[in-house]
């Protein structure tokens, strides 16, 4: 068997089947990257526990060329379980097991194929996401279904501790489809087209709040991007970032960014519909901080924000 995942997300899967006995004769992974104030290349968390085990690591930048394809050939494995890896795999890499690849997605396929699941749900106020495993075929998450485990999203959970949860999740639905993937006895469920939603890449330029938009959907987005990118808007020509708000009951009392009220309990900004209540904030170059310790250096009282 061979195992392909690069962020923490994967982590959990692999060992999930390390602990189980499962033979892994490969890890791929992508390429060590610059990290940190010293920008020295670090091995990804897939990596550093394959070396742990030592199990044999990979790492081309791409499939492009003969003698990675003829490598991963090389291997003769039954099965390619991939989770968050990162690089587009070419048909030739897909059929190179004898039973072809499967895949661990963080969403309850057909809704939310893509990059960015957790987020995309969350800001659309799904209620529930969950785990799927699916057969790869040359489509972007569009193989057979072959198993799948729900997850209740929270009302005060962020995209960070949703990504968390769903973690050990897709280990937990792995370790229960393998065995009948693995006999041929688990067939796979097609999706229906019809009801898929891309999930778009998340990108910085999305983190600015819009002001305009009703208060109910901007906690959404502030839940959804933290921890990356993190809502953000401005203010005194800066753009603090806002780390926890929640959104309250009751009809707008001016426009749309104008702080209507702020004490130690959160700042209150007029939304297009309804009021949030910030919590959390930080300023650029600074800690993210309670509100309570934030009105200690800076005052709000009717200012407006996004300008």
């Amino acid at each position: 068997m061979l195992f392909a995942g690069t962020p923490e997300f994967s982590v959990a899967p692999l060992q999930a089947l390390l602990d189980a006995g499962y033979d892994a004769r490969g890890v791929y992974t992508q390429p060590d990257r610059p990290a940190g104030r010293g920008r020295k290349l670090m091995p990804s968390p897939v990596k550093q526990l394959a070396v742990e085990r030592g199990i044999p690591v990979y790492q081309p930048t791409n499939f492009k060329r003969e003698e990675a394809l003829a490598e991963l050939e090389g291997l003769r494995a039954d099965l390619m379980v991939v989770v968050a890896y990162g690089l587009l795999l070419p048909e030739r890499v897909l059929n190179a097991p004898r039973l072809g690849c499967i895949n661990i997605h963080a969403s309850l396929l057909p809704r939310w194929r893509g990059a960015a699941p957790i987020q995309r749900a969350f800001q659309a106020g799904d209620e529930e996401t969950g785990i799927t495993i699916m057969r790869m075929d040359k489509g972007l998450d569009t193989g057979d279904m072959l198993y799948r485990l729900t997850c209740p999203i929270a009302p005060d959970e962020t995209g960070g501790s949703l990504h968390d949860r769903l973690a050990p999740l897709g280990a937990k639905a792995l370790m229960a489809a393998l065995p009948g993937i693995l006999s041929g006895e688990l067939h796979g469920e097609p999706q229906n087209d019809a009801e898929a939603i891309y999930a778009h890449k998340l990108s910085k330029a999305e983190s600015a709040i819009d002001w305009r938009q009703d208060a109910a959907a901007i906690e959404r987005q502030v839940r959804a991007f933290n921890p990356w990118p993190v809502a953000q808007t401005r203010w005194n020509d800066a753009n603090p970032r806002i780390w926890a708000a929640h959104a309250l009951a009751g009809p707008a009392t001016g426009e749309p960014g104008q702080v209507v009220g702020a004490d130690r309990d959160g700042i209150r900004v007029a939304c297009g519909k309804g009021q949030l209540c910030i919590t959390r904030i930080q300023m650029p170059g600074k800690k993210a901080m309670p509100v309570a310790d934030f009105l200690n250096a800076h005052a709000l009282d009717g200012a407006v924000l996004g300008r």
